[in-house]
């Protein structure tokens, strides 16, 4: 017998085996059900922390812009009085 006849009979002796024992289509079980319904609450909670991450993260740009631009007058204000002083 050549090698490829012999592979595909073993093949072929073999796959009606592993195709007995694939499981029918049958409804998911409640605890799969239970795990998919966790994941998709889970997904969801992940979605609106991202979302309010985000919306913190461009509050605290707004802040931190609010806040340069305040030390930055300050500064300004500061040496335009040295300057008045030094007159």
């Amino acid at each position: 017998m050549k090698l490829k006849t012999l592979a595909l009979a073993t093949l072929i002796a073999f796959s009606g085996v592993a195709l007995a024992q694939t499981p029918a289509a049958t409804p998911a079980s409640p605890a799969v059900t239970d795990a998919k319904a966790a994941v998709k609450a889970d997904k969801a909670t992940v979605k609106a922390d991202k979302s309010k991450m985000k919306s913190d993260v461009k509050a605290d740009r707004a802040q931190t812009k609010t806040d340069r631009a305040k030390l930055k007058a300050d500064r300004k204000a500061a040496r335009a009085a040295k300057a008045a002083d030094k007159k």
